[in-house]
């Protein structure tokens, strides 16, 4: 068996005394593990770096095997990557979400989604921004998308700036102020993919998608929220404020 792809790299692990196991994503094969020899070198190691983009080679003897890695550089963001909280804690937590699905499936749209965010994390708002909706995505990939389209109780797509955080919908201003203390803001970037965020509303994001991983991801698989997310929102809120 063997294919080549490009993939990103999102995390690795010490195998043996010279060699790595690899965590790649791609676009067609989904999430994928492969061990590289010598991956611990000095010339392989800066290539094995979360964020990198390398043309992978898997090969093993069955589809079903763990099998091995051959990479070559492309594009090497981790240096540039590094150097932001930003940027370091948001890889981390890209990556994090990227392991709750099953491994090789594929999810094209995360996987660029993925590509996109990396390219933007020198950019503090934006990037925001496309962690949002990459989570949002997450949950709809995972079953659990939330239903921002018209409001739950009158069927209007107009003035929704409200989430039901029962049945996860949106919900008008107006059907919504009787129960505003108990409703999930809806920034309206989220509801649109025309819109652009404004900074007052990245941390009204970041309670609302994770609200819905809390309860329908980490509490049912007994996790936790990645120690990366709140130190993500906290490196944003930061850089913001700058």
């Amino acid at each position: 068996m063997e294919w080549r792809e490009r993939a990103i790299v999102l995390g690795l692990r010490r195998h043996g005394e010279t060699s790595v196991i690899a965590e790649v994503m791609t676009r067609s094969r989904g999430r994928h593990l492969g061990i590289v020899r010598g991956g611990r070198s000095r010339k392989l190691q800066p290539v094995l770096q979360p964020g990198n983009d390398v043309e992978a080679t898997w090969r093993a003897r069955l589809d079903e095997q763990l099998g091995t890695f051959a990479v070559e550089p492309l594009e090497l963001r981790a240096a540039r990557l590094m150097e932001s909280p930003v940027a370091l804690h948001g890889i981390q937590l890209l990556a994090a979400h990227l392991r709750l699905l099953p491994e090789r499936d594929p999810h094209p749209r995360l996987f660029d989604g993925l590509e996109l965010i990396l390219d933007h994390f020198d950019e503090p708002l934006r990037a925001g921004e496309l962690v949002l909706r990459f989570e949002a995505a997450v949950l709809e990939e995972l079953g659990f998308g939330l239903d921002l389209a018209s409001c739950a109780a009158t069927r209007r797509t107009d003035d929704l700036i409200y989430v039901s955080p029962k049945s996860g919908r949106a919900v008008s201003r107006e059907a919504g102020e009787p129960w505003r203390d108990r409703m999930l803001p809806l920034p309206a970037f989220l509801r649109d993919p025309a819109v652009r965020a404004e900074p007052a509303e990245i941390a009204d994001g970041f309670r609302l998608t994770g609200y819905f991983l809390a309860r329908h991801v980490w509490m049912p698989r007994g996790t936790e929220e990645p120690a990366s997310r709140p130190a993500l929102i906290a490196a944003l809120a930061q850089a913001l404020a700058g």
